[in-house]
């Protein structure tokens, strides 16, 4: 019975690296087909022409450089925004506990984000923050400082407080001891956090589209989407971008990647 348990994990196992890898690799080569290839009967899986037509006309037709570059800084600067306040915030409230405070801030993100996309816009608007990767950033980071304190929190009450006490103790102040004890004790929920933050704004479009209306300040997913017109689709074309938005968050995981199974598997699964 035991080769049959190994057989079915196995052929499970295939199912789920199939069934999730498929998408993927049907996007790569979309990417490479040429277009009388990309709408062959029966599908071309494996024997096609590859072609960079689509990759040129991603970064030298259409300035999809500039695009990757606005989402790495908006993604990027409101990550770190999000999680050096959101992180002071978790830690205020897992060591002086105020009832109610943090599922408040949680009860933010309760709230579809459209429902409050035209006071932000006008307020964004009054302070002539429209069409600018800050607008971005701010945005993002407050959309963000809910869910980096609400997991932070769970980390910093997994650790006993004697930790800090021990290091104020001898010598340490506060901060101190937040700085050079605590903060490398929750390392994995930090990177498990952080990539969260940076995926979701990566993949931001609801709020690119509407503040970020112009290539002055668009992002990658905004424009993918301005490759769907009323005349056609570029398929090529929004599968070339695709591709290329992929590889900064597969990078950015694949370096957390041994802080991710730990950091996802403590404190953030404490109520």
């Amino acid at each position: 019975m035991r080769w049959i348990e190994k057989i079915g994990g196995a052929a499970l196992l295939a199912v789920a690296a199939t069934t999730t890898l498929f998408p993927v690799y049907w996007l790569a080569t979309l990417s490479l087909k040429r277009e009388v290839d990309q709408f062959a009967v029966p599908p071309i899986w494996f024997r096609f022409t590859p072609t960079l037509a689509h990759y040129y006309d991603v970064f030298w037709v259409r300035p999809f450089g500039a695009y990757l570059w606005h989402s790495t800084i908006a993604a990027g600067v409101s990550t770190l925004l999000a999680l050096a306040v959101g992180t002071a915030a978790a830690y205020s409230l897992a060591r002086f506990p105020r009832p109610g405070v943090a599922f408040w801030i949680l009860s933010t993100r309760m709230f579809p984000p459209i429902v409050s996309i035209i006071p932000l816009f006008l307020m964004l608007r009054w302070v002539n923050l429209l069409n600018s990767i800050a607008a971005l950033v701010v945005l993002y980071t407050a959309f963000n400082l809910p869910f980096v304190v609400w997991m932070m929190r769970g980390f910093f009450e997994e650790l006993p407080a004697d930790l800090e006490e021990a290091a104020m103790l001898d010598g340490q102040t506060r901060l101190g001891a937040l700085w050079k004890v605590v903060l490398p004790l929750v390392r994995p929920g930090l990177a498990a956090t952080a990539a969260f933050c940076l995926v979701i704004g990566w993949n931001e479009f609801l709020f690119a589209l509407i503040v970020a209306q112009t290539d002055v300040a668009m992002t990658l997913p905004v424009g993918i989407a301005g490759r769907v017109t009323q005349y056609e689709i570029k398929w090529g074309a929004m599968s070339a971008a695709g591709v290329v938005a992929m590889l900064p968050v597969f990078v950015f995981a694949s370096f957390l990647q041994k802080y991710l199974v730990r950091g996802l598997s403590l404190g953030a699964v404490k109520g």
